[in-house]
């Protein structure tokens, strides 16, 4: 009988090898193994709590689960769909005593009704007894029955036939109806009632280990969001094992609040609390927790849906038949068959083919017999490790994969790893599921200095008050919002990035209304600087002044100590010039510091410069524009020079141009005319005087054309010459 056996997705540590795995697949089946041994059974273990949560400022967290075993054991997790891929990429099992880690077995994605589907006995829609029968007709079962009849069997033995439904009738009415199971016996065919059934069992060990697993499925499928991780430990006697992964976790916040002394004598104090939430169905009782800041690399792959490639259809050739022939016989009787060895007969694939030709050929070898069944492949001393390799390896594994958590002490302090920063709780953390929990990580003194922070894009008028912050406290301040008080009294909220230990940041947390500044735009300068002249284009440096000077009215009655946030202007070329030196520079701004005393006022000029190259072709310019190069006080003599070189090359360009054009004008003037003296003497008649008259002017232009016509050629070929001596002049033009 074919049984369908359920879909088993193992999770295998690298040192187990192909036989390995299927001794395990057997085991977590319960399928019986070769010569009817069976293999033993994992018993199920009391499960793993939480004993360690790390906490990821990147939206993910490792936990890790342990717990003591004994023998060889499953443990039954439970987890969302969604932590699945998660946990498939990061798990880490290990086994701290003798024993190893054999596999991690979890459902597959497909609903429960499709897994319960591919056992042996379907249990969808909750069967009666009469439809988990007839699914097994064929199953040798054991029946034990109700001793209500006398001289009724106890126990009854057969092979399911069928059931059948009676029906118990008075007169014309139905009465009852029961359900009867028809078995095949030793002693011939038997009906009993199933209501007379007290116990019924499958003698097919495989069937009962179907049904088994059906119940294992439905019993860890009762949300039909989680899905059900089984952890597989093989070792003998009592010891400790522990699981970790990570799995996306809510991100851990920080929130701070920074007391100031009023009278500005003690030193501030700050204190630092984390925000920590428990997003999962289990309460977290007296767990380590590690708060850990950063930002690691963290992706998702999905590893839980099956992939498959896509491969190439190839067909198969196909080749035709040939139709066999026939041939007549020998005209000659012979007999050779006799003394022809018996390989070398006529046929397929060996001998003449039919009757002494054909497909098969002479001399062909004979088809070899076909090859006998294989018998079963003895395991290759390489599939199978020897049980002492096999510990030493996965003893490695464990000392590799394992988190070196122990290096962090559970006292409250911080400790620096690697690139991140991790804050240690003191004590165990209980937090119940679903809730969140505020946890102090630093209290102590921080260094801080006040200040008013004016930007004029953050408000126009008024200055805020800050603090300039050093993290005095030898740890890693996270981001997150700071509530200032001074004294008992609420001052304000401010936020903060992250803040290495000893790093300087300003905050600011309320508005200086005991402070006014008064921003003024000078009037902008520009002047020309340089001049000079690069293959006939002529280059000028011009230099623009900006300035703009902060009025500040201190109405207060305590000293300030002002920092002026100024635009930097570095990447469009401006430079401070003739300017107080700044406190600090940022890829925006420029901070300048000055101190205003109680009931005082006073002023910060902020001067800035930058230089801005144009360049204009000397032959696309008028006379008028290269005369005001030369007229500039910063233009070098060679420049000077070279300018008017250039402008008297040009002028005689220009004259040859006027004189040519006078001509062309002259010639274009007589060609109308002519072209109207022809019209008149095609119209007057020839004895005329006008006519007459008309062709004594056409004579006399014909003879003025000529001398035009070669003054034009002359004063082309001039107006060439002075060109291309002004181009190449300006061509090599070079000069500063």
């Amino acid at each position: 009988m074919l049984i369908r056996l359920r879909k088993v997705m193992l999770f295998l540590t690298p040192v187990l090898g192909a036989a390995t795995a299927a001794m395990l697949l057997s085991t977590a089946t319960g399928i019986s193994a070769p010569g009817g041994e069976k293999q033993t059974e994992l018993k199920t273990a009391v499960g793993l709590p939480i004993s360690r949560v790390a906490l990821f400022s990147s939206g993910v967290g490792y936990f890790a689960r342990s717990g003591d075993v004994d023998g060889n054991v499953r443990v039954d997790l439970t987890f969302p769909e969604r932590d699945i891929n998660d946990l498939l990429k990061s798990m880490t099992l290990e086994d701290f005593g003798d024993g190893q880690v054999s596999a991690v077995s979890y459902d597959s994605r497909e609903p429960i009704d499709r897994t319960l589907a591919s056992f042996a006995i379907n249990l969808n829609n909750n069967p009666t007894l009469g439809q988990i029968l007839t699914q097994a007709r064929g199953e040798q079962v054991e029946v034990v029955l109700q001793q209500n009849v006398v001289g009724q069997p106890g126990t009854i033995s057969g092979k399911i036939v069928g059931l059948e439904t009676q029906r118990s009738t008075k007169g014309e009415d139905v009465v009852s109806q029961s359900e009867v199971l028809n078995l095949w016996c030793a002693d011939g065919m038997r009906a009993v009632k199933l209501s007379d059934v007290q116990r019924l069992r499958f003698v097919n060990p495989t069937i009962e280990a179907e049904v088994r697993r059906a119940l294992e499925v439905l019993s860890l499928n009762h949300d039909q969001q989680k899905k059900a991780v089984s952890l597989h430990f093989t070792g003998q006697g009592r010891r400790k094992v522990q699981v970790g992964y990570v799995v996306e976790n809510p991100i851990w916040k920080t929130s701070y609040r920074l007391v100031l002394d009023k009278d500005g004598k003690e030193v501030p104090k700050v204190q630092g609390w984390a925000i920590v939430e428990n997003p999962t169905d289990e309460d977290w009782n007296g767990v380590e927790m590690s708060l850990i800041s950063g930002r690691p690399i963290s992706f998702k792959m999905d590893l839980y849906n099956p992939l498959y490639v896509n491969r190439p259809t190839v067909e198969p050739e196909l080749f035709a038949s040939l139709r066999p022939p026939t041939y007549s016989g020998d005209m000659m009787a012979r007999n050779n068959l006799a003394d022809m060895p018996a390989g070398n007969l006529g046929g397929f694939g060996g001998g003449a083919g039919f009757a002494g030709g054909g497909i098969g050929g002479p001399g062909n070898a004979p088809m070899p017999a076909p090859m006998a069944a294989a018998a079963p492949m003895a395991p290759s001393p390489k599939m199978a490790l020897p049980r002492m390799r096999t510990e030493q390896l996965l003893k490695q594994q464990a000392e590799t994969d394992r988190f070196n958590f122990d290096a962090v002490q559970s006292a409250a302090t911080a400790a620096k790893l690697g690139d991140n920063f991790s804050y240690n709780i003191n004590k165990a953390v209980d937090l119940a599921r679903q809730k969140s929990a505020l946890l102090p990580i630093i209290a102590g003194e921080i260094e801080a200095k006040r200040v008013s922070i004016y930007n004029a894009s953050v408000q126009a008028k008024h200055p805020l008050l800050g603090l300039r912050l050093k993290n005095t406290t030898g740890v890693h301040l996270m981001q997150g919002p700071i509530t200032v008080f001074e004294g008992a009294t609420y001052a304000g909220d401010t936020r903060v990035l992250d803040i290495q230990p000893k790093e300087e940041r300003l905050v600011s947390y309320a508005i200086d209304l005991g402070t006014e500044v008064n921003p003024v735009n000078g009037d902008g300068t520009s002047r020309i600087t340089q001049v000079k002249v690069q293959k006939g284009i002529v280059i000028t440096t011009t230099r623009f002044r900006e300035e703009k000077t902060y009025q500040v009215v201190n109405r207060s009655q305590t000293d300030r100590t002002l920092l002026v946030e100024h635009p930097n202007r570095k990447n469009q070329g401006f430079n401070l010039v003739n300017t107080v030196k700044p406190v600090e520079e940022t890829a925006e701004l420029w901070r300048f510091e000055m101190p205003v005393a109680a009931g005082k006022s006073g002023s910060l000029t902020v001067a800035e410069e930058r230089d801005q190259g144009t360049s204009i072709a000397i032959s696309n310019s008028n006379d008028d524009q290269i005369r005001f190069f030369v007229s500039q006080a910063v233009t070098s003599e060679a420049v000077k020079i070279k300018l008017q070189e250039a402008m008297a090359l040009k002028a005689k360009v220009d004259n040859a141009k006027r004189e040519l054009q006078k001509v062309e004008a002259d010639i274009q003037r007589i060609t109308q005319d002519q072209n109207r003296l022809r019209q008149n003497l095609r119209e007057v008649p020839q004895a005329s005087e006008a006519y007459k008259r008309y062709l004594k002017k056409f004579d006399d232009q014909e003879k003025e054309m000529d001398g035009l016509t070669t003054q034009q050629k002359e004063l082309q070929n001039s107006e060439f010459q002075a060109r291309v001596a002004y181009e190449t002049f300006l061509a090599n033009l070079t000069v500063e």
